[in-house]
């Protein structure tokens, strides 16, 4: 079945991402309609996919030609565009759904639950191959994870504002959350505390910025092949830098720590995203090169497919970004306190 779709804005992975992914998928999505800020941008885009631009969210949601929404930047409008689809009863695919404020999210969520809409938050860690075959590798080989450190070095200049659309959430927010809900995949659980320190600020200028963040994951059960072994508390060391200038390029490379690097039960592994993983057990070194593995972006829109075509109810994305919110959140107040910040999450 062909998902006919509405875009609504342009964001800074269209060209890299989503548009390669919906021209490898053109048997299973059709754009029909685009609406972005930018009125000639929509016009270029709609030109090129034989679709219509228009005037804004509203009038493509009310379209008949348009089954599902692809939201790729919340622009101005921040989670207006959700809330318009749940109203219409059409699926919403959402790549800003961790540019919101908390009271936006929470707000987000109740319209879901109560919409019954299909909905995917575009979690784009969980989907690299690399993390793919790890999680079988957990529940197959080298069991569950104990300590994860998990790295992201950008250029100096990529944590700027203007780089990144919508007002409500910092770049560099944005990136520790990312982090944040990897982690909180793989260790399939909430963290109880965080405790966070940063060099310089968040507020999206060219200024040197760091930040590192420990999670606890409290009480984590072991694997069912050693039930007598008391509950484990998994570690997540997480640390986001801007601090090296885009024009020293060989120094951005240069030693570059793993992506991720976790220690689990029976083994440890590293990857270097989005499709390189090398593992250790007690049979040696293992090396997997995942490149001919399907691109995160076909991953991604092959799950919301599923879940749009057969009409599944699904606020857990919504759940997992606002968590991922939440934990940023107390890792903001620590910077600011000093204080280890305890953590609580609600259930759907």
């Amino acid at each position: 079945m062909k998902l006919r779709v509405g875009l609504v804005g342009l964001g800074d992975q269209w060209a890299t991402r989503h548009a390669p992914a919906l021209r490898a998928m053109s048997d299973r999505f059709e754009i029909t309609a685009v609406c972005c800020e930018v009125a000639d941008k929509s016009h270029r885009i709609a030109s090129e996919f034989g679709a219509v631009a228009t005037d804004g969210f509203r009038a493509l949601l009310q379209r008949d030609d348009v089954d599902a929404l692809l939201l790729l930047s919340p622009e101005w409008y921040g989670p207006l565009p959700i809330q318009a689809a749940c109203e219409a009863g059409k699926a919403v695919y959402s790549s800003a759904s961790l540019d919101f404020t908390p009271e936006q999210a929470v707000e987000v969520r109740r319209d879901i639950r109560e919409s019954k809409i299909p909905f995917m938050a575009e979690l784009s860690l969980r989907y690299a191959p690399a993390t793919i075959r790890l999680k079988e590798l957990i529940a197959t080989r080298l069991g569950k994870p104990r300590l994860l450190f998990c790295h992201q070095r950008l250029p100096l200049e990529s944590q700027a504002n203007r780089l990144r659309r919508g007002k409500h959430c910092p770049l560099v927010w944005r990136n520790m959350m990312e982090l944040v809900d990897w982690c909180r995949y793989l260790v399939a659980a909430d963290p109880g505390s965080i405790v966070s320190s940063a060099h310089g600020n968040h507020k999206g200028d060219v200024e040197t910025y760091y930040q590192m963040a420990s999670l606890d994951f409290r009480g984590c059960q072991p694997s069912a092949d050693a039930p007598n072994q008391s509950p484990f508390r998994p570690l997540a060391q997480l640390s986001v830098g801007h601090y090296i200038p885009q024009r020293w390029s060989d120094a951005l490379s240069f030693r570059r720590p793993a992506s991720l690097q976790v220690c689990c039960e029976k083994g440890m592994a590293f990857i270097d995203l989005p499709s390189s993983l090398i593992w250790f057990d007690d049979a040696g070194q293992h090396n997997e090169a995942l490149d001919a593995e399907r691109a995160m972006g076909e991953m991604m829109l092959d799950r919301f497919h599923r879940l749009a075509t057969h009409k599944l109810c699904n606020s857990s994305d919504a759940h997992d970004a606002d968590c991922a919110m939440k934990i940023v959140l107390g890792a903001n107040q620590s910077i600011e306190t000093g204080d280890r910040i305890q953590l609580g999450f609600d259930e759907d």
